[in-house]
């Protein structure tokens, strides 16, 4: 009777297995159309369109009767790279990323490191507020931002007269209009960075920090020598999505500026939309194709720097 019993037990035939197997890959199949249904509708389809686009000189008329378009291969690209505007504005990305994300990276690691080691009381209050800005909806901080930097009558002026100092035209001057967006951007921006800084950090084990304080490494050596190899893997996530978000940076000038004065605040992303809402598609598309390029080669070179070497 045990033997029967251990025998009836045994493990299931490979027909029952297989027939398992099919049953519930039919059940994830059945599950995953919708998605795939609006994926292909929603995104794939409109990627796909626009790459076609982009070696075209479809218009906004054309949208029509889209067979008559015509097929200008590369003329579209070199288009955009002949265009002064256009190299203005990549110029402006430019000296918004290699300024901003610096700035940007340096304020959250230094609020991580003071919310994980110096701040002990009211640690979640600091943390919320920290992070509020980047929840905050971007006209809110525009008007936020405008009313502060707004010449004559902004808060920040006023302080300055109080001490002295006549205030520039923040948004109103070339030299200072891209300056004051970096800073509002690195503003409302460190919160995510920050987030993800700290819980790299709060990962480092306290023994190696031990070991070293017990080797004579000050704090700064630890930091240096202890943390920031660790922090490695972090510092990369962090540093390509950041770069990733202001190479496409578009809310700040359009909401603040409109991409004055004289143009020193347009951005690749701002003057694409402009293409776009002018009708020239396939120009358009070209551009935001030149924008993936440039991303795709910055992201590549991050990882090239900031791999780990083990």
């Amino acid at each position: 009777m045990t033997a029967q019993t251990a025998h009836t037990g045994a493990a299931p035939s490979p027909r029952r297995t297989d027939s398992a197997r099919r049953r519930e890959g039919r059940a994830a199949w059945i599950l995953a159309v919708p998605f795939c249904l609006l994926f292909l509708a929603f995104t794939a389809w409109p990627v796909v369109q626009s790459l076609f686009m982009s070696f075209t000189d479809t218009r906004a008329r054309d949208l029509r009767n889209p067979f008559a378009v015509n097929i200008i291969g590369f003329d579209n690209f070199t288009k955009a790279l002949s265009d002064p505007l256009f190299r203005t504005a990549a110029g402006n990305t430019a000296y918004f990323v290699l300024v901003g994300m610096p700035l940007t990276l340096v304020v959250a690691l230094a609020a991580a490191v003071a919310l994980d080691k110096g701040i002990t009381r009211f640690r979640a209050v600091f943390r919320l507020g920290f992070y509020m800005p980047v929840i905050t909806s971007i006209v809110a901080v525009a008007v936020v931002w405008r009313f502060l930097l707004q010449n004559p009558g902004g808060l920040i002026n006023t302080v300055l007269g109080w001490v002295g100092i006549d205030g520039p035209n923040w948004l109103g001057d070339p030299h200072w209009s891209m300056p004051s967006l970096i800073l509002m951007a690195s503003w409302r921006n460190f919160g995510t960075a920050m987030i993800i800084f700290l819980a790299g950090l709060q990962a480092v084990p306290g023994e190696l920090h031990e070991a070293a304080a017990i080797d004579g490494a000050g704090a700064w050596k630890r930091f240096r020598h202890v943390t920031m190899p660790l922090l490695r893997p972090t510092l990369l996530f962090v540093m390509v999505t950041t770069a990733i978000g202001y190479l496409q940076f578009f809310e700040e000038p359009y909401v603040m500026t409109r991409g004055g004065p004289l143009n020193s605040t347009v951005s690749l992303s701002m003057y694409t939309y402009q293409q776009f809402g002018f009708g020239n598609y396939g120009l358009a598309s070209a551009m935001s194709y030149l924008i993936f390029v440039v991303i795709a080669i910055v992201t590549a070179i991050q990882f090239r720097l900031l791999r780990e070497r083990t």
